[in-house]
């Protein structure tokens, strides 16, 4: 099977801010993003449609007109207490410095490390129809990485190095 893993719109959010799981909206180029998605995804027939049920993904699944089966654990990462804040006031903090240093196994205050990330996703692979079909999933940066660290077999370095723009289609063959 392949998955085609498709990163959210651009959101209407100050850069430079942390969101993770907060429902934020999207920015006014939604619909020529969607647009440009829907061309890419055109004449792809999918056996399975999941998406996180955060907003920013659910908006471009009906847009997309897709029926959509919500699963909690395609979510981006909880940052907890840092959701709203800047990056910059996150990474001068005690907490954020060392978070910064080690976030694979550390955890946000009140969130999550990017290993609670990894083990999400790995769980919502097993559970995944075994099938032929084309999957697709429209989600975030963070659970595209998991994906590519947990079925390429990627370094998370690498993972994190690699960008994931928005509304960029990521594609993953997945062997049985």
């Amino acid at each position: 099977m392949k998955l085609y893993l498709v990163r959210h719109t651009r959101v209407d959010v100050p850069s430079g801010i942390c969101y993770g799981q907060t429902d934020v909206p999207l920015a006014d180029s939604f619909e020529t993003e969607m647009g440009s998605i829907r061309s890419r995804l055109s004449g792809i027939q999918f056996g399975h449609i999941f998406c996180s049920p955060l907003s920013r993904c659910v908006k471009l699944g009906i847009s997309l007109e897709y029926p959509l089966l919500l699963d909690d654990r395609l979510k981006e990462l909880n940052f907890g207490e840092w959701e709203g804040q800047t990056w910059d006031k996150i990474f001068e903090s005690e907490r954020g410095g060392k978070w910064f240093t080690d976030y694979l196994n550390e955890a946000c205050p009140n969130g999550e490390s990017y290993r609670d990330i990894l083990q999400r996703v790995e769980s919502f692979i097993a559970d995944l129809p075994k099938t032929d079909a084309n999957i697709l999933v429209i989600t975030h940066a963070g659970v595209i990485r998991a994906f590519r660290i947990l079925l390429k077999n990627w370094p998370v370095k690498r993972a994190f190095d690699k960008p994931v723009a928005y509304g960029q289609v990521t594609i993953i063959e997945k062997r049985p």
